[in-house]
């Protein structure tokens, strides 16, 4: 989980009150966070550092001081910034001469680019620590370690409107990055610079790199790599700041770019937008400004928030711990029953659900609100039948020769859709994923099998592997949208697998469960045409085996033939 340092004194006048370390411990909770270390007592108060350790992943909007500070504030009550008033409209005009013009070129390198100026004030040491501190783990966690977002400040007032971010030759094109002296190719910097040893996966293997320069020629920087000496120095004392981000998701990117403009406005800073205009639609138009206000509202019934809690709230105690967290809430009588109709700050995107909502009534309330109950049932535990029809499943999957294995139920697109020649239109996407090595929920239980079997080659042959776990897929039938089901998924490698012996394991493995079944002719992408069939119980299809297809096998770098099959066990119970 993300831990950020926050300078106590900063913290402290940002909350509005002074709270001694324990009662600080207390209070955390609102922000999902905890106290981490306490600080050196013997240091001055703006010297002392305060650790604070994040619950949750949800929140990027919490991994800042001005971020976690703005949340105990509200929920104590308190009252923060206008922040609505600075949220753009697309087409005004009043971002004057800034203006950064996009290159055609970076569509298929790093397309998307958006940009404001904080000024009003000078910079000071511990707020310009905790820019640095934001640009990092906004970039690090919720950027993927800077290859869908990344950020970076300069000097307004060193700069000559209007700014390109273009696409150049990397090996003829040079500049000063930061910590240097002298001049370095882009390409050299990806192999000499420390940041490009870090960072340089991200654009090795693009035949352009993106850079960001002036009217008068002068670099920025390279995103997402390093800035320039020149124009990309921040140093305290600094008045106007350019803040500009750079990635592959706009959604993201104006997100990010309302939460540290929002950090800066309850420091007392004013916001202006920059104009960034693209040549393709980004998604949210061509000439984009920010901070924007994109998010969607979310709805709950009063009812369903005191059922799920377990609670007794009336309209305007539900509706006071939402405004608590921060969001704008609408409630209206629908029938006997409250409509509440939430609006969430311009820093959060992480209402996806009525659940979420009530969570939120929960945190607003305070957790520690919440008397705990003593089970009013006698209860005695035992198996569900699903996991015992599981067990048996896997003593006859055992006793056929196969080695149970476990995996994640989290994958990337590149597994459970492309390598396997099967279309995303019924896979679940996660909205907001932290990498996208986690961005699909499995649909399917044979691409694990195949992972397993990729890094397998040098064991003696034949293998032989499955896993019962749950696969989940997009249902309209179901209220949520999506069902998850428990499956058996099974595959074999080795030279002489066939359709035939994966048909004679699982007229075994039914036998064994007391099942009559048919097959049926299927024409699966996964599978040979014609060396494939679906699994027929009591007239419906349960599952599916066959010789996988000599492109998946090759998506996956498997050697061998393989035969594979997959069965919905909760159909078959």
């Amino acid at each position: 989980m993300p831990k950020i340092e926050v300078n106590e004194k900063l913290f402290f006048d940002a909350v509005g009150k002074r709270y001694d370390y324990a009662a600080l411990e207390d209070v955390l909770p609102c922000a999902k966070a905890e106290l981490d270390e306490k600080p050196d007592a013997s240091l001055p108060e703006s010297e002392r550092v305060i650790k604070i350790e994040l619950n949750d992943t949800n929140r990027p909007d919490l991994w800042s001081t001005n971020g976690v500070a703005r949340q105990l504030k509200l929920h104590s009550g308190g009252k923060t910034a206008d922040y609505y008033k600075y949220m753009s409209n697309m087409g005004n005009d009043n971002y004057g001469e800034r203006v950064v013009t996009v290159d055609p070129e970076l569509k298929d390198v790093r397309p998307y680019m958006v940009a404001f100026m904080i000024c009003g004030k000078a910079i000071d040491d511990s707020m310009l620590k905790d820019i640095i501190q934001t640009q990092e783990k906004l970039c690090w966690n919720y950027g993927r370690k800077r290859k869908s977002i990344s950020m970076g400040v300069y000097r307004v007032d060193q700069i000559k409107f209007p700014v390109q971010y273009h696409a150049v030759d990397p090996d003829k094109t040079s500049f000063v990055p930061l910590q240097c002296e002298q001049p370095m190719t882009c390409r050299q910097i990806l192999t000499d610079h420390p940041k490009g040893k870090d960072f340089g996966w991200i654009l090795k293997d693009c035949k352009k790199f993106p850079l960001l320069s002036d009217d008068k020629g002068e670099v920025l920087s390279m995103a997402p790599i390093i800035n320039s000496a020149t124009l990309g120095a921040v140093q305290v004392g600094d008045k106007d700041l350019m803040v500009e981000l750079t990635g592959d998701n706009m959604e993201g990117l104006i997100l990010s770019a309302n939460i540290v403009a929002c950090d800066f406005i309850d420091q007392g800073y004013d916001i202006k937008p920059i104009l960034v205009q693209h040549p393709y639609d980004t998604g949210f138009g061509k000439d984009i400004l920010v901070p924007f206000y994109f998010q969607p509202t979310t709805k709950a019934k009063l009812s369903a928030v005191n059922k799920l809690l377990g609670s007794d709230f009336d309209i305007k105690k539900v509706q006071d711990a939402l405004e608590r967290m921060g969001s704008k809430v609408e409630v209206k009588q629908d029938g006997g029953d409250w409509e509440i109709t939430l609006s969430p700050a311009p820093y959060r995107n992480d209402f996806l659900h009525e659940v979420d909502v009530i969570e939120d009534v929960m945190i607003g309330c305070g957790v520690q609100d919440f008397a705990p109950q003593k089970p009013n049932d006698f209860t005695i535990g035992k198996l569900s039948d699903l996991t015992v029809f599981s067990r048996k499943t896997k003593e006859i999957m055992v006793g056929q020769g196969y080695q149970e294995m476990i995996f994640n139920y989290l994958g990337s697109k590149k597994d459970y859709i492309e390598k396997m020649n099967v279309s995303a239109e019924n896979a679940i996407e996660v909205a907001n994923p932290m990498s996208e090595n986690y961005q699909f929920v499995r649909p399917s239980i044979i691409p694990s099998l195949l992972r397993a079997e990729t890094q397998s080659a040098n064991a003696i042959f034949p293998h032989k592997i499955f896993e019962i776990g749950k696969v989940a897929y997009i249902c309209d039938q179901e209220n949520t949208g999506t069902r998850t089901r428990q499956a058996l998924g099974f595959l074999t490698a080795a030279s002489n697998a066939n359709f035939n012996s994966a048909a004679s394991e699982v007229s075994s493995l039914l036998y064994f469960l007391d099942h009559e079944y048919k097959v049926v002719e299927t024409q699966d992408p996964r599978f040979i045409l014609g060396r494939q069939a679906g699994i027929m119980v009591n007239g419906k299809q349960v599952g599916i085996f066959g010789e996988l297809h000599p492109q998946v096998l090759e998506n996956w770098a498997v050697q061998v033939p393989c035969a594979a099959g997959e069965l919905d066990l909760e159909e078959l119970m």
